[in-house]
């Protein structure tokens, strides 16, 4: 396959519209938004095409309305956002989507937006309609996908809608990411270090398969340890453990061998009767049968801080423990505070992923400094399986 086209900055957009598929599926309680971090990132780009005399319309989802009309999942309050941000007229569009609609949006001036209601409340989205596809394709001169988070689904304003529509680019949110997770795979700079953690080996296990083949270090940690260490003979109290995880975990080390590829695991844990209480350190070999590991010790956090101190690119997708208990949310944020500190220093690439991280860190009162934070979730982790992207592909 060839490569994704880009979006450039020498293409003349003014006064064509474009069709700019983001992701502003942002957390909302009592219909206010909780965290603005991805309708912030998509704000330079916006701003750039309003400059540039283009006219706007914004496909986005919130949720997983499964074609139906959810008040509780309107994107009104990121419109209302977008109105208060963006110096320019921003329309909100809640009607039907259909061959009348191109003819409504006629009042579009150079510079301006109309946002569209959730995508998802049409179930001809996720179905990857094409009649859909082709109708929403009408709207419009130009496709921009800037919503790396979705493209790994086969939906119609991510997939088939490229089908009808003359010019398809990925946006600059994309390409970053695509930059991104490809400074791992493709033009890493080693060693690489990979700091997978999280509850289920069962999710990550591609992931963990094809890092691999990729880096010199992975450091297991999280939930997902304890099958590890349980295979490995220690025994784990009662640890959250993923039935019929041995032979998983088996042929992990046998490719890892295969590969040269070091597999680091817990040495002593954080450990609790229950959820709320505080920890107590202990090594491996004296876990209580009544007691949880519920985050990493400091002799364990001393050896992936040497770790990373050797590496000149680190990606992490989990946290390392029970994070939502500030007691066992230690081992996260000392993990967060070294890779930050050396990324500060311009010494290391460091990309993080996935929606838990990202909380443990958001979390927290330090400020910290990464080259690349992804909210894409799952995309993220089918991508670093090394899986052609469906919303990727057809950009190709």
């Amino acid at each position: 396959m060839g490569k994704i086209k880009y979006f450039s900055e020498d293409i003349d957009v003014q006064n064509k519209t474009l069709i700019l598929r983001l992701d502003l599926n942002v957390p909302l309680n009592d219909k206010k938004i909780q965290d603005e971090n991805r309708i912030l990132a998509s704000l330079p780009f916006l701003k750039d095409l309003i400059k540039k005399k283009a006219k706007i319309i914004i496909i986005s989802h919130l949720g997983r309305p499964k074609g139906v009309k959810n008040s509780e999942l309107s994107l009104s309050p990121v419109y209302k956002y977008l109105k208060e941000k963006l110096e320019t007229s921003v329309y909100f569009f809640m009607g039907e989507i259909n061959q009348e609609t191109k003819n409504k949006f006629s009042y579009l001036k150079e510079g301006e937006i109309i946002l569209l209601e959730n995508i998802r409340f049409f179930k001809e989205e996720t179905e990857n309609d094409d009649n859909f596809a082709k109708e929403l394709a009408s709207l419009g001169d130009v496709y921009i996908n800037d919503a790396f988070s979705c493209s790994h689904r086969k939906q119609a304003s991510i997939h088939k809608i490229t089908k009808y529509v003359k010019e398809s680019y990925a946006g600059p949110l994309l390409k970053q990411e695509v930059e991104s997770i490809n400074s791992i795979i493709q033009n890493k700079k080693e060693p690489v270090t990979c700091i997978i953690g999280g509850s289920k080996i069962s999710t990550k296990i591609n992931v963990i398969t094809n890092l691999i083949k990729n880096v010199n270090n992975i450091i297991i940690v999280g939930a997902m340890a304890n099958n590890f260490l349980t295979f490995k003979g220690f025994k784990i109290g009662k640890s959250l453990i993923e039935k019929d995880s041995k032979e998983t975990i088996k042929n992990i080390y046998t490719e890892a061998k295969k590969y040269n590829c070091n597999i680091f695991i817990p040495e002593d844990c954080s450990v609790s009767t229950n959820f709320e209480n505080s920890g107590e350190i202990k090594q491996l070999n004296s876990i209580d049968k009544n007691e949880m590991i519920l985050d990493i010790g400091p002799k364990t956090l001393k050896s992936i801080e040497s770790i990373i101190d050797q590496s000149n690119t680190v990606l992490w997708n989990g946290p390392a423990g029970y994070f939502e208990n500030r007691n066992f949310s230690s081992g996260t944020l000392a993990i967060a505070k070294k890779i930050s500190e050396r990324t500060a220093k311009k010494s290391l690439i460091s990309i993080l992923g996935g929606g838990d991280t990202i909380s443990a860190i958001n979390n927290s009162k330090d400020k910290f400094v990464f080259t690349h934070l992804s909210t894409a979730g799952g995309a993220f982790l089918e991508f670093l399986e090394g899986k052609d992207l469906p919303g990727l592909n057809v950009l190709k």
